[in-house]
């Protein structure tokens, strides 16, 4: 076992210099197969070189927790103004029509609804996952709990394995463990776990310092919009994460949650893709949301 009070902090990051030698357009991404590229195109904008993903998933854990009671009335409107869209193979069959033609990031593990018992969770039948036509498959990553690291460093390299098989990305979503504070330190390191176990995206959670979790992990990182915040701290959070490195944000309770979804979700794709400030992209959210409460 890693003896992590004996880790030296990392201190040369290189934050002002390029990588060297990249070709295709996302880092790290160079000399993974045709396959690969080709679905990691369809979730990152090629001009920009991010995303916007619009994450449903919550109720595999959390049930119909608010915004989330109705997805056909409160989700699908948002669909057409994602690069991308997670949810699980559940939500996807009943209820996605796949006619939307969204590349989608599949929530491939699963869990019990007992937090205490997420090392119980298991990896879905990677079958399943090109059935769907999945763009990426996305797996958790707990650091810092014995119990659910060992058990989700297993599905992720399980996932990992099934993904190089037939083609299909790896997104890591890294979890904070009850022993971990939310710091550069925990996320450069969680971040770092699951691009060097096989992950070809990371999600991860903004925090003071980002820029070093980004230079120090490999692969594209997006973050996770996390708890509700108002529209102009959302946008404000974004602002910072792409400007300190983030490939893009995969976002959820700050879009569905918000006053006017429609608008804010049009407001962070305007944020991310069209280098607009927290200001402008929350003069864009206000004006679209008269323009929809006026209908």
């Amino acid at each position: 076992m890693a003896d992590l009070d004996d880790i030296r902090e990392g201190r040369d990051f290189g934050l002002d210099q390029a990588i060297a030698g990249q070709q295709f357009y996302l880092k790290g991404c160079d000399n993974l197969d045709w396959g690969m590229k080709d679905r990691l195109s369809r979730i990152f904008n090629k001009k920009s070189g991010r995303t916007v993903m619009l994450a449903f998933d919550h109720g595999f854990l959390m049930g119909p927790t608010s915004g989330l009671e109705r997805i056909d009335l409160n989700i699908l409107p948002l669909v057409p103004y994602a690069d991308c869209i997670m949810a699980t193979r559940g939500i996807l069959r009943s209820t996605v029509p796949p006619t939307s033609n969204k590349p989608i990031c599949l929530r491939a593990d699963a869990g019990t609804t007992i937090l205490t018992d997420m090392n119980d969770n298991v990896f879905m039948d990677v079958q399943d996952a090109v059935k769907m036509n999945a763009s990426a498959m996305a797996v958790m990553l707990a650091i810092g709990d014995p119990k659910m690291e060992a058990k989700t460093v297993a599905n992720l390299m399980e996932a990992v394995n099934a993904g190089q098989k037939y083609g299909i990305p790896v997104m890591g979503v890294t979890a904070v463990g009850k022993d971990m504070v939310r710091d550069t330190r925990y996320f450069s390191l969680a971040s770092r776990v699951c691009a060097e176990n096989g992950a070809n995206i990371v999600k991860t959670y903004y925090c003071d310092g980002f820029e070093k979790v980004v230079a120090s992990c490999p692969v594209p990182v997006v973050i996770a919009g996390g708890k509700k915040l108002p529209e102009m701290e959302a946008l404000e959070l974004c602002y910072k994460a792409i400007n300190d490195g983030a490939a893009g944000l995969d976002m959820g309770r700050n879009v569905f949650q918000s006053d006017a979804p429609i608008a804010m979700i049009q407001a962070v794709h305007a944020l991310v893709h069209d280098a607009m400030s927290p200001k402008q992209a929350y003069a864009l959210y206000e004006e679209i949301k008269a323009a929809v409460k006026a209908e």
